[in-house]
């Protein structure tokens, strides 16, 4: 297998690694999403990709997209994730491709600019408080209402929904169907009347998670995606284009980067670079071939996308070993820094900006989010080896 690009796709990656560090800089973070004025920034970032159809790339051009190849996307995917740009969002990253499978026409003509141009964001609400790896239990209702239906129920850990316009809401429309059927997907206006939505802070004192009460919330029936009762398979499809991680080995190549030239600049105890200790040596050598694997697993899910398919046990490869790794590399990254490793930023001693301490804090919740380690083993053992349930 051949794995090298060809001239045209390395001219591509140079003007888009140009482009970022011209718009970001060289030590930009990610921005900030806590603030009104951080989102804004973000927004106009992000608008500014829409303009240049870089937003949605690969999506088709008659949903707003810039008829990129997947390899192009990937790509592209990989300098905006090495370059810590902000996160666009559920609805660019797995909501819109999922809707250009299940949508209608007249779903897919509303939306899909919406998304392209960055006009709106989404949230997903899947997760409920006794529904998460078991996601089939959920609880939360929809009942039909002539052309409407009235939901009711709480979802939890929703990421962005108190400032999201749109939730991509799972429900049950049938509760005495088998657990897999009688659900559906809708989409549903946050400005809707009974839509309450309350914080949760997260371990670093961040308000990025929400617990969302739906109390008789009225959705038209044209919002519903796919066929009422089989939104399953539609919630799987989402799940799946949201564990293919393609950019979370570049996000772990920066991070082993600067940890490499902080061992290089940094004395040790016996007053010799960190990067002289064998130990430290052998850690990041290993963090090394281990970012390549976690590469080699998104190519896999890249190439299944080459080829028209939606990633599937190549999707659960992917985000159970990147999300593994990323706590293994902010692990290393700790013992590195040593006594300065608990620093925040702002700290006179701070190492590294004092990212680390809440990257790894943070980086708990990546096999949790989206579906537990212990689901992707199973998907892989059932789908990928063939094993019974």
């Amino acid at each position: 297998m051949d794995f090298r690009f060809t001239p045209e796709q390395e001219a591509w990656r140079q003007e888009v690694r140009q482009w970022l560090r011209q718009e970001l800089g060289p030590d930009y973070d990610g921005g900030d999403m806590e603030t009104p004025e951080g989102r804004a920034e973000i927004n106009r970032f992000i608008k500014k990709l829409g303009a240049k159809g870089w937003l949605t790339m690969g999506w088709p051009r008659e949903y707003g997209g810039g008829g990129k190849t997947v390899i192009e996307q990937m790509i592209f995917n990989e300098e905006y994730a090495y370059h810590r740009a902000p996160y666009a969002g559920p609805g660019v990253h797995f909501i819109g491709p999922s809707l250009i499978l299940h949508g209608t026409p007249e779903q897919k003509a509303y939306h899909l600019p919406r998304i392209a141009n960055h006009d709106v964001w989404w949230c997903q609400g899947f997760s409920e408080p006794q529904a998460g790896s078991d996601l089939a239990s959920l609880q939360t209702r929809a009942v039909e209402d002539g052309d409407e239906f009235v939901v009711n129920g709480t979802k939890i850990w929703t990421s962005f929904g108190h400032f999201a316009d749109w939730c991509w809401l799972a429900v049950r429309t049938n509760p005495e169907a088998p657990r897999h059927r009688g659900i559906s997907l809708l989409m549903v206006d946050m400005k809707s009347p009974g839509i309450t939505v309350r914080p949760i802070i997260d371990m670093t004192g961040r308000h990025h998670l929400n617990q969302t009460f739906f109390d008789d919330v009225r959705v038209p029936r044209s919002n519903l995606v796919g066929q009422k009762d089989m939104g399953w398979y539609v919630m799987t499809t989402t799940l799946d284009f949201e564990r293919s991680l393609v950019a979370g080995s570049a996000q772990a190549r920066r991070v082993l980067e600067e940890l490499v030239q902080y061992a290089r600049e940094t004395p040790g105890p016996d007053g010799t670079p960190l990067a002289q200790d064998p130990v430290i040596q052998a850690k990041l050598a290993q963090l090394a071939i281990e970012i390549e694997v976690a590469k080699l697993f998104a190519y896999a899910t890249v190439s299944v996308q080459m080829h028209g398919g939606v990633p599937n046990k190549e999707g659960s490869l992917s985000k159970l070993y990147s999300t593994e790794l990323t706590q293994r590399l902010y692990d290393v990254g700790l013992q590195v820094l040593g006594p300065y490793a608990p620093l925040r930023n702002g700290s006179k001693w701070a190492a590294l900006r004092g990212k680390l301490i809440d990257a790894r804090l943070l980086a708990t919740s990546s096999t949790i989010a989206g579906g537990t380690s212990e689901i992707q083993r199973n998907i892989i053992a059932t789908r990928g080896l063939g094993m019974p349930r």
